[in-house]
């Protein structure tokens, strides 16, 4: 949480002292047994864990984690600058309610946001007073489970990154493992089955109030023009418990494949297996696919789904090369997106000063070069940087707009009077001159260096040297 006394005062927020003397609750066990792995409670899961939940230490952390996320409002239009108040008013009775099991989640939003590939994705926006909850929930239930997750796991967990997935990717196509089984789950979030997630939780789960807030969550409903549905199924993308359940449900999965004796690497819901021939591969995406529908209740995407060499594929927007010790590249649609993100900067900057435009275009390529610091194939960067500073000149040139004003600074900036009006004359359009010799030679890559842009290529150098 951000310091200061202001800060230090939450206390979450005018709450009863911890051990006031509140009379302990009883807890019950049992869990359904999904896959057949025997349920286990642990000591620490089965007893105060909603007291663990709402102690003021774990309740500051969520909140300095909520506050520094900052995030939309939910239903309730509360921003995240509003918490703080409405928690010192609120918080004993909001804490009485999780204590005794009363508490009832609002609504989350629905908004839908473009996917990279097409299409849409939903997400679902709880209030920022149950994503304090759901933080504070998260906070404890992950040390409980992430233990047991997968070593091949590496989606949304402590001391992970999907760095890390895509080098074991490369190390499992350097052990000859050179074809990809594929997977991916159609509207994976939108799907999961609630009663098979509860029973996962409830193996190590025991505190009966804690089960019932997390069903609750589960089960609030989605506002959606102004119209409340209730939902069966699905735990939308957008509260920060989502990713932990995802997970719990995803590691009877990972689970499957180690006793299967598979290699693998598994990112949220994005899972590439690794085997040796098609044949294999072709099997095992069958019987994977028939043991999440029938087990996990989740439908395998066929239309994004493959088995491949993995070279022909991307893995969490990296791809590699067919070498016997692959190489890693950027994966061609990954470069497609940056290229149509920027170009959505070029369309806004025809007005403006070409310096505002490229500080406008710098955090995004700084942003995306230091997640693409381990492509080994640095071409693509080399490549980028001169579609780069062609899409400036062509601004520039259509800036100028007239002939006479495209040959007075075409001579401003060096060229001779004839070429300068024969290049101004040319009726070529603004990206063929962008490419020409006469834009190249008036504005040099030097021009663009003392303005302040960034190189791609010279980044990655620097981002070598520095990991």
């Amino acid at each position: 949480m951000t310091t200061g006394a202001a800060e230090d005062r939450v206390e979450m927020l005018g709450a009863t002292p911890e051990g006031s003397g509140q009379k302990s609750r009883e807890y019950g066990g049992g869990a359904a047994n999904v896959t057949g792995r025997k349920a286990t409670h642990w000591p620490e899961a089965a007893t105060l864990l909603m007291e663990k939940i709402v102690s003021r230490g774990n309740m500051m952390a969520a909140y300095s984690r909520v506050v520094s996320n900052k995030g939309a409002s939910g239903v309730d239009e509360m921003p995240v600058t509003a918490l703080k108040g409405h928690l010192q008013e609120e918080w004993a009775r909001i804490k009485e309610e999780l204590l005794t099991g009363k508490y009832l989640p609002q609504p989350v939003l629905k908004v839908e946001i473009p996917k990279p590939g097409g299409g849409t994705r939903m997400l679902g926006i709880p209030t920022v007073l149950d994503r304090l909850i759901q933080q504070a929930v998260q906070q404890v239930l992950s040390p409980l489970f992430d233990p047991g997750f997968s070593e091949s796991s590496y989606g949304f967990r402590p001391g992970r990154s999907a760095h890390q997935a895509v080098k074991a990717a490369q190390k499992h196509v350097a052990n000859s493992l050179r074809w990809v089984v594929d997977i991916d789950l159609e509207k994976f979030f939108d799907r999961v089955h609630h009663d098979t997630l509860m029973s996962l939780v409830k193996r190590k789960v025991g505190d009966k109030q804690v089960l019932s807030l997390i069903d609750s969550y589960l089960k609030a409903g989605i506002l959606e023009g102004g119209l409340t549905t209730a939902r069966t199924e699905g735990t939308p993308q957008g509260g920060p418990l989502s990713p932990l359940l995802s997970n719990i449900l995803l590691d009877e999965l990972d689970k499957e494949l180690e006793r299967r004796g598979h290699s693998f690497c598994r990112y949220a819901d994005d899972c590439n297996i690794y085997v040796a021939t098609r044949t294999s591969g072709e099997r095992v995406m069958d019987s994977i696919t028939s043991y999440l529908s029938e087990r996990l209740k989740l439908k395998v995407n066929q239309a994004k789904s493959a088995v491949d060499r993995p070279w022909k594929r991307s893995f969490l927007s990296y791809s590699m090369t067919w070498h016997h010790k692959p190489r890693l590249t950027v994966a061609k649609k990954a470069v497609a997106r940056l290229k149509a993100n920027l170009k959505m900067i070029f369309r806004r900057g025809r007005g403006k000063n070409i310096q505002t435009t490229i500080k406008e275009v710098i955090p995004k390529l700084r942003g995306w070069m230091i997640y693409f610091r381990y492509a080994e194939v640095k071409g693509i960067f080399d490549e980028l940087d001169g579609w780069l500073r062609r899409k400036l000149r062509c601004i520039l040139w259509k800036q100028w707009k007239r002939s006479y004003t495209r040959a007075k600074n075409l001579m401003r900036r060096g060229l001779s009077e004839t070429t300068a009006w024969r290049s101004a004359t040319n009726g070529r359009g603004p990206w063929w001159n962008a490419g020409a010799s006469h834009m190249n030679k008036a504005v040099p890559k030097s021009y663009f260096d003392k303005l302040g842009l960034v190189s791609l290529m010279s980044q990655h150098h620097r981002l070598q040297h520095t990991s």
